[in-house]
This record gives structure tokens, sequence and C-alpha cells, in this order.
């Protein structure tokens, strides 16, 4: 309800304005003490019923009004102005209810029982006019407004929806992304670190040279966080394929990696795919207790392919975070995920893309 929302400002006060002729009667038929001081109660009465609607807090707007058309018949008798009351009520009935068909109803109900009280006091025509007919037109008139705010309100709640479920949704992809970024970092970190303490007495210089790597990681790891909250971290599958055959390697495994160089992805999928390699890869050092992993990466038919496989110990059918997340990725873009912990884990990423364009063109015949 427009009168509700408090979007109005100090209009309200400019429209009391319009009271002037109610007292525009007594003035001019030199009304007596009694009359004068009966308009005056009528006036603050009306203030009150009509300021209501629009600073109270819980109004209850249709009995303000009824008020209003009360106060109408009251003082109809006595002065010929009290049309005003009647004309108020109308203009504010389609500001009060919630549909265009609830507002002509309340429009023909306000203008029948003016024009009935003006009929049965023998009111002249213009009085008749201004008391039953006039009202339905300032009100026909407000309608339009009144339609057009409640479409206004609508489409501020559905941007105050859109701004809080996209709120949401970036919040739910820095945690899917930190948790990817820390949770691989952290691992290949844990990893180097338990391999340089193993190597401290017996081959030094390998020792420093694996602590020297988790210096890097640690400093790609912050600059990875920064990105991953801007939302535009991405090194590239061809990198982040590289990088996991060397922490699995670091790990102990045995890894074959076949990865088509034709492969061209946009970014949007490349970035997926680089996130599900990272969070397999991360699986499979911590969970999985492997000797071997394949990687496999192949495009064909407009559609890309990411196979992942190792031999451990396999794992629950359920879901944790980190696959939780990767699912969700691969399926905002049209894509599906396979998972199979029969001998081992595979997981398997299908993504639909274009087919590029091969590198050269045919001759044309000579």
């Amino acid at each position: 309800m427009f009168l509700k929302d408090k979007d109005h400002g100090w209009s309200p006060l400019l429209w009391i304005a319009y009271l002037g002729f109610f007292f525009m009667d007594p003035v001019m038929s030199h009304a007596s003490a009694r009359i004068w001081l009966l308009d005056i109660l009528g006036a603050l009465v009306f203030l009150v019923l009509y300021l209501g609607l629009f600073f109270l807090e819980n109004p209850r707007a249709l009995a303000h009004i009824a008020g209003l058309v009360v106060l109408g018949m009251l003082f109809a008798p006595i002065n010929g102005g009290a049309c005003t009351f009647f004309i108020y009520a109308a203009a504010m009935v389609p500001f009060c209810v919630q549909t265009q068909t609830a507002a002509v109803i309340g429009l023909l109900i306000v203008g029948a029982i003016g024009a009935s009280e003006e009929l049965l006091l023998h009111a002249n025509n213009w009085v008749l006019f201004y008391t039953g007919l006039f009202p339905i037109i300032i009100g026909a008139g407000n309608t339009f407004f009144a339609e057009r705010n409640r479409m206004n309100h609508k489409l501020r709640r559905a941007n105050e929806e859109i701004e809080q479920l996209a709120k949401v949704a970036e919040r739910e992809r820095i945690a899917r992304d930190l948790h990817d970024v820390l949770g691989h970092t952290l691992s290949v970190i844990t990893l180097k670190s338990e391999l340089a303490g193993k190597l401290i007495d017996r081959d030094p210089e390998r020792a420093g040279k694996e602590i020297r790597e988790v210096e890097e990681i640690s400093r790609a790891a912050l600059t990875d966080v920064r990105d991953a909250i801007r939302g535009y971290r991405s090194r590239g599958l061809t990198a982040e394929l590289a990088h996991a055959k060397s922490t699995l390697e670091t790990a102990g495994l045995s890894v074959q990696c076949d990865a088509a160089t034709t492969v061209a992805l946009p970014a949007m999928q490349e970035s997926v795919l680089s996130l599900a390699v990272r969070e397999a890869v991360t699986n499979v050092v911590r969970h999985a207790q492997a000797r071997t992993c394949r990687m496999r990466l192949e495009q064909y038919n407009g559609s890309c392919r990411l196979q992942i496989q190792d031999d451990g110990l396999g794992g629950s059918s359920l879901e944790g975070n980190g696959l939780r997340g990767m699912r969700e990725r691969v399926e905002m873009i049209g894509g599906t995920l396979q998972r199979s912990t029969e001998s081992g884990t595979t997981l398997i990423i299908t993504l639909p893309v274009k087919e590029l364009a091969t590198a050269g063109a045919e001759s044309s015949p000579d």
C-alpha cells in the first residue's frame, strides 16, 4: 500500500489546503458561532483521520476512509462544503486497496453514499455533482497513480530480492573458491613440509629446495585468495594440469597426464575445469592412498571431457563441501559430473563447448 510505504514525503501537508473549501460555506453564509464551532471540530477530526493515513505506524486505512465519509454525512445538512470530505475519501481509496477492481468498488460506494444523502436533503444539482460524481472522477484519476505506485513497489521488492540473491551467490562463490584454493594449497604445503623434514638430514639440498617451493606456493596462494575474492582467479588449465602432476609426483604417485594440445576452451569453462583439477588432486593426495593417477582431457562433438582416475581406496558416496562446490560450478554452465568409487575413484566432467574453427582455411579451387 502506497500510504504505508512512507514514500510520499511532505506532500500530504500540501493537500490539506483543499480543506479550505469546507469553510467557504460558513464564511459566505455568515454562519453562527455554534456552526463555526461544529465546523472547526469537524475539521480537527478530519485532520486526525487524514494525517493518520500517512503518519501512523499501522493505520487502518479503510476505517479512516469510512470516518471521512461519516464526517461528510454528518456535516452535509449544515455545511454545503461537506462534499470536501467525500472528495478526500474517494481520492484516498485507490491508494488503500490492492487492486483496481477494489478501487472502483470503493469509489462507487463513496459516490453512492454522497449522492444518496444529497438527494434526501433535496440539494441542488451542483451540490449533488460535487458530492456524488466529482469524488468518483478524482478517485478514478488517482487509480492510475496508485497502480503505478504498486508496480514501482513490486519492482523495488524484486530488485531488493535480486540484490540479496546476488549477495548470497557471491558469498557462496567465494566460499567455494577459498575452499578449493586453501584446501589444495595447504595440502601441498603440508606434503612438501613433511618431505623436507624427512630429507633435512640425509639430503639437505633437496630439503632446502622443498622449503623454497613451500615459500613460492604460499606467495602464490596469497595471490589466489585475493583473485578469488575479486572473482578473476584462473591461471589456465594447462598450468593447472602441470601443477597437479607435480603435486601428485611429490606425493609419490605415478602420474599419467594425457591432455590434448588442441583443446581450446572459453574462459568460464577453463576456470571451472581448473578448479575441478585442483579439488580432485587435493582429494587424491589427502584421502586416496593411491599409487597411480591418470588425468585425461579431450574435446569432441562440441563437448570437453576431463577424467581423473586413481587406484586408491575409493570413498563414501556422500559428497563433501569441495565435491559439492565442484558439481555446482559444473552444472551452472550446463555440464555434468559423474563420480565412481569402485576400484579407486573416477571423476568424469563433461562440459558443452563450441567447436572452434580449425587453424588454416581450405584452399580454394584454382
